[in-house]
């Protein structure tokens, strides 16, 4: 069961990667002025996905 729970961490975290990305350039796209801020503010979600997830991964593997 754990392998399951690990692949669906990786899974959920690659779908909100992908839609925060996809959102960021969308606003970038309405913005331009203010793309310096969406850029860091992006970069700095994405890797609170990513680290949230691999804690999701471990424990699901762990576990």
């Amino acid at each position: 069961m754990g392998p399951i729970g690990a692949g669906l961490a990786a899974l959920g975290a690659g779908i909100g990667i992908g839609l925060i990305g996809s959102k960021a350039m969308e606003a970038i796209a309405r913005q331009p002025e203010a793309a310096g801020d969406i850029r860091s503010n992006m970069i700095l979600v994405a890797a609170l996905v990513e680290g949230a997830a691999l804690f999701a991964i471990v424990v699901g593997l762990l576990g």
